[in-house]
């Protein structure tokens, strides 16, 4: 109930901020808008949503028989959901999960899934922001845009410099968080339970780097399709409301905003996400603009994850739970 309540008071923050931003002007911004975009603006989510699943089968390697084509998409849709409804996303590995265990997949199987889909996702934005630095480098940049290309640069690198480590010195850590739970009195049996789950992780995670490289590359290039597609969704509402703004920084200004959304903790980062995007757009193109442009923005790439996904997830998880319930109460 208390994640319902948090849920709301995003939505109402993620509404609000944009049309207190733009105040009465906003409306009259938002009525110019051709109509005709919005269809290709979904259709891209769309799109976006086959290349995920596609990807999601390609990882899967040979447990990929176990889950049909239309149940992997439903996977998808139904994760996005979570990340959407959830704070920080943290619903979207546990519905991963969730629905591949159904279906048969080891939950190590299905975890070391997921981390390789979050590593090819860093790769793209480590190549993306490399890509800007150098565009950059042949522009005359404002102190506020060099601040957030340094921002960016040096969180994307700790990122990743911290997975190299973790990689390196996984057995240190593992030795270190015995340690550490011997000190907090946890049970022998719970702590190798989780050392044996930690271990099958790591196994399944080397199994998923030894696929072919060509199926490692093809499912790089479809993760970066799908954040180019998805990352597009801000650059086409502020051409079409006839802003001249270059796409590069409308890739940074939703990179940086997402990520704010994710440290708030709150559900999609709604509320977080748009004050942030306000903050770096309205010096840009104007406050009018700039809060139409992010409504916009956010009724594709956030409330439509929320009304498409949501059957779905209530169909894949939702249903299972009622028949178990209705077996109970027979028996």
């Amino acid at each position: 109930m208390s994640r319902a309540i948090l849920l709301v008071i995003g939505l109402l923050a993620a509404v609000l901020i944009p049309w207190l931003l733009g105040g009465s002007e906003t409306w009259s911004r938002l009525s110019g808008f051709p109509l005709s975009g919005l269809p290709v603006m979904f259709a891209m989510i769309l799109l976006c949503w086959v290349l995920n699943t596609l990807r999601l089968r390609l990882l899967l390697g040979d447990q990929r028989t176990k889950v049909s084509p239309i149940k992997s998409l439903g996977v998808v849709m139904a994760a996005e959901f979570a990340y959407c409804a959830t704070p920080g996303g943290s619903g979207g590995p546990l519905t991963i999960m969730a629905l591949l265990g159904r279906n048969g997949v080891r939950p190590a199987r299905s975890s070391a899934v997921f981390a390789m889909d979050q590593l090819s996702d860093l790769l793209f934005f480590l190549c993306a922001l490399s890509a800007i630095l150098i565009y950059a480098l042949f522009q005359h940049l404002s102190q506020r845009m060099e601040w957030l290309l340094i921002v960016s640069a040096v969180s994307m690198f700790g990122g990743l410099i911290s997975c190299v480590l973790v990689a390196r010195y996984h057995r240190l850590l593992i030795r270190l968080s015995g340690r550490l739970l011997i000190r907090l009195n946890v049970q022998s049996t719970t702590r190798m339970r989780w050392a044996r789950k930690l271990l099958s992780f790591l196994a399944a995670f080397t199994d998923t780097l030894k696929l072919p490289f060509q199926t490692l590359i093809t499912v790089f290039g479809l993760t970066c399709l799908h954040w180019i597609l998805r990352y597009s969704v801000l650059y086409l509402a502020l051409h079409g409301l006839g802003a001249d703004l270059q796409w590069a920084w409308s890739f940074l200004i939703q990179m940086l905003s997402l990520s704010a959304g994710q440290f708030s903790l709150l559900p999609g980062g709604a509320g977080a996400a748009e004050l942030t995007s306000a903050a770096l757009l309205a010096p840009m193109v104007g406050k009018s603009t700039a809060a139409a442009a992010i409504l916009i923005w956010r009724a594709v790439t956030y409330y439509f994850y929320l009304l498409v996904g949501g059957p779905v997830f209530l169909l894949m998880l939702g249903r299972p739970l009622l028949m178990k319930l209705m077996k109970l109460k027979q028996a």
